[in-house]
């Protein structure tokens, strides 16, 4: 059914029709909303789960965390230093390999303070253990969401589904939401084979002594590095249940005999589309959209850029000291080609800095004039730089 809905309230909706139990939360701007719907909808009667309210971001994955060992789906939602609050919470999880999912409503992390989108905060946890999923627009966040569950309760592995702040949860869109007949025959009802049962007791996230320890971060690798075929699988399972196709691990557009490609993940690819449809004049150039940054689809991008001459990663978060986390796993990906492309890297749009349309032409002078060959800022603004630092 098509329906104009904010971001936050779709998202909440796609939460709804997997039908959690348990739903813990805790407010923070831009995730909000998210479980304020959810909440409304169990005051009206739509969704029928144990929704409690926490303390704290921390309490929040615990309880999740809690529910899934007892064999209940749940999910929880955060953001920015939220997400932080929880790291200790979410490696706990991915390590026990809990399957619950998780909405990163993706904000800067301070300081300075901002509320502002920006992916720092997912990407800050990004080698915690979780598979994760970067949105490009509010219908990928409703079908991601619905194959999170699919997928994290196949692997038996958390899932975090990342959805720009402001730009997609406070924005009004015209969307297909599922009817829950579709949902239902998608993602059958949870049977958690480890679950405690006072019955068979038995212990969870016990104490690993060296001559094991190695062996079970090598298996939770194994089964990140498995998880491509899964993820895979459930978005060809979902379109021919919905018709829609969010791309798997990836998605590209554009001419196939480009020798210019651009990559990027979340919604700035949809600024991007619209800007090379305006500005498309000179040569052409290619999307390539990122869905799933872990496990990381080395192989996927490999394909994807063959016959590549110049492949620019544009995103929206920084390593401190050291640049590009997305154009840093690239280039180490595309190494293994015979013939990689040459990789330029930006970063744009932090802190919820504006992304216009002007993007791609600007993106494609300052390639030409030789920024980004390691790692450069987009859109800084040298006048706003204290005096010895301009």
């Amino acid at each position: 059914m098509r329906q104009a809905l904010e971001g936050s309230q779709a998202i909440a909706r796609a939460v709804s029709l997997c039908k959690p139990q348990v739903v813990s939360a805790y407010p923070i701007t831009p995730q909000t909303h998210i479980v304020e719907n959810l909440s409304r909808l169990v005051a009206d009667g739509e969704l029928e789960c144990e929704l409690v309210s926490v303390e704290s971001e921390f309490s929040a994955a615990s309880v999740a965390l809690g529910a899934v060992a007892a064999g209940s789906r749940a999910y929880t939602a955060s953001s920015s230093q939220g997400i932080l609050l929880m790291a200790e919470v979410l490696f706990n999880i991915a390590g026990l390999r809990m399957p619950l999912v998780l909405t990163c409503a993706n904000r800067a992390v301070s300081a300075p303070l901002s509320i502002w989108n920006d992916q720092q905060d997912s990407m800050a946890v990004r080698d915690a253990g979780w598979i994760q999923l970067y949105c490009a627009d509010n219908q990928e966040a409703v079908d991601t969401t619905i194959q999170a569950f699919r997928i994290a309760e196949q692997c038996e592995l958390p899932v975090m589904v990342c959805v720009d702040g402001f730009t997609l949860t406070h924005t009004l869109e015209v969307l297909e939401m599922p009817e829950p007949e579709q949902v239902d025959a998608f993602l059958p009802p949870f049977r958690f084979a480890r679950r405690l049962d006072p019955d068979k007791p038995l212990s969870v996230g016990t104490l690993v002594s060296p001559e094991y320890f190695t062996e079970t971060r090598h298996d939770h690798h194994q089964a990140l590095r498995d998880a491509t075929d899964i993820i895979v699988q459930a978005q060809q399972e979902w379109l021919t249940i919905s018709g829609r196709d969010s791309g798997g691990l990836l998605r590209q557009s554009g001419p196939a005999d480009a020798r210019t490609a651009i990559l990027t993940l979340g919604s700035i690819a949809g600024t991007l589309e619209e800007a090379m449809e305006a500005h498309g004049t000179g040569a052409p150039a290619r999307l390539i959209v990122l869905r799933a940054f872990r496990p990381f689809p080395d192989q996927a991008l490999r394909d994807a850029c063959q016959g590549l001459e110049r492949l620019i990663v544009l995103e929206r978060a920084l390593s401190p000291g050291a640049g590009g986390i997305v154009g840093s796993e690239v280039r180490a990906a595309l190494s293994a080609l015979d013939r990689p492309p040459r990789v330029f890297n930006f970063a744009v749009g932090l802190g919820g800095r504006d992304v216009p349309l002007e993007i791609y032409p600007r993106l494609l002078d300052a390639v030409d004039a030789g920024r980004g060959s390691d790692f450069d800022i987009l859109d800084l603004d040298p006048s706003k730089l204290p005096a010895e630092d301009a």
